[in-house]
C-alpha cells in the first residue's frame, strides 16, 4: 500500500483542440473546471483526431484503438473512473488511467501516455485531473494563485514589471 502523501488534484476540462495540417504535433488546451488556469499540451495527430471525433460525436466505421480499449474495459465490467496527469519530467507529462470494478471494490491504476488516457477518458465521459504542482509549472494564464505583488520602486514610484514579464 502506498503511504506517501498524495498531491492535491485539480479537475480539468478540454477547452480547445488545435489541428494543424502537415504537422505531427497537435495541441489541446485543458482548463480548470471551476477556475481560470489552463495549459496547452502537444499530442500526436492520431490522438488529436480521436479527441476531435469524440467532441464532434463523429462515429468511425470500424473501432479505433481508443474505442477498442474502452470496449475491453467495459467488456470486463469495469469503468474508466478518471485520468490523472501526475507528473512532468523533461518536458514529458506522465498520466495514470484509473479503472474501477462494477462493485467499486477494486481500483486499478495503469500508467498511460496522457494523450491516450485523455482520448479514452473523453470517450468514456470520465473525469480529467492534474496534480496542482504540475498545473502550476505549466499553466499559461495569469490567474489563479497569484505571486507576491512586485516590489515598489525605492523612490515610491510605480511598481516594477511583474516577475514573469518579458524583458523590455
Amino acid at each position: 500500500m502506498n503511504d506517501l502523501p498524495q498531491p492535491r488534484m485539480v479537475e480539468m476540462v478540454l477547452a480547445r483542440i488545435v489541428l494543424r495540417e502537415n504537422e505531427r504535433g497537435q495541441q489541446i488546451y485543458l482548463c480548470e473546471r471551476d477556475g481560470k488556469r489552463g495549459f496547452p499540451m502537444v499530442i500526436g495527430r492520431n490522438e488529436a483526431e480521436e479527441i476531435q471525433r469524440v467532441v464532434a460525436q463523429v462515429p468511425s466505421p470500424r473501432p479505433m484503438t481508443h474505442q477498442l480499449a474502452l470496449a475491453i474495459v467495459e467488456g470486463l465490467g469495469a469503468t474508466v473512473l478518471r485520468v490523472d496527469i501526475v507528473d512532468l519530467r523533461e518536458n514529458t507529462y506522465y498520466a495514470q488511467l484509473v479503472l474501477q470494478s462494477p462493485d467499486g471494490s477494486v481500483t486499478a491504476v495503469v500508467d498511460a501516455r496522457p494523450s491516450d488516457a485523455l482520448a479514452l477518458a473523453l470517450r468514456a465521459g470520465a473525469t480529467i485531473r492534474i496534480a496542482e504542482f504540475v498545473l502550476e509549472q505549466v499553466r499559461t494564464d495569469r490567474s489563479g494563485p497569484d505571486p507576491l505583488p512586485p516590489p515598489s520602486d525605492a523612490s515610491g514610484g510605480p511598481p516594477s514589471a511583474p516577475p514573469d514579464a518579458p524583458p523590455s
